[in-house]
């Protein structure tokens, strides 16, 4: 394929939000309608406790314009779980190739997931 021609895929961001404990079908249900379509499923262990199996949701967002946006979206859709939260976050080193106003959010970024685990 020529290189002029090929379609370029989007590159989405991409982070892990490390849930409380392990989820049900029903509200794995609630969560892919709450926003989290996309996410991928998976299990993890607490960050606080290796002992403790709990479920992981890996995000490669591409409609979102900010990292910042991405993140909020994901934890908005697990507050509408009853007993849901979040307490680990794992983002993966992002493109560097960002417009500078992504960079300023990247920083923000930092602020809420600060904001986050002291709630």
């Amino acid at each position: 394929m020529d290189i002029a021609t090929r379609e370029v895929q989007a590159v989405g961001f991409t982070f892990s939000l490390i849930l409380n404990r392990t989820v049900t079908k029903k509200e794995i249900a609630a969560l892919r309608d709450a926003g989290c379509g996309q996410a991928d499923f998976g299990t993890d262990t607490l960050p606080t406790d290796a002992s403790v199996t709990v479920a992981r949701l890996d995000f490669d967002d591409t409609e979102s314009t900010t990292l910042a946006e991405a993140i909020e979206s994901g934890l908005e859709a697990v507050k509408k779980v009853p007993d849901l939260s979040v307490p680990g976050l794992n983002v993966p080193a992002q493109p560097a190739n960002l417009p500078s106003a992504e960079v300023d959010a990247l920083v923000a970024d930092a602020d809420l997931v600060e904001a986050v685990a002291q709630e």
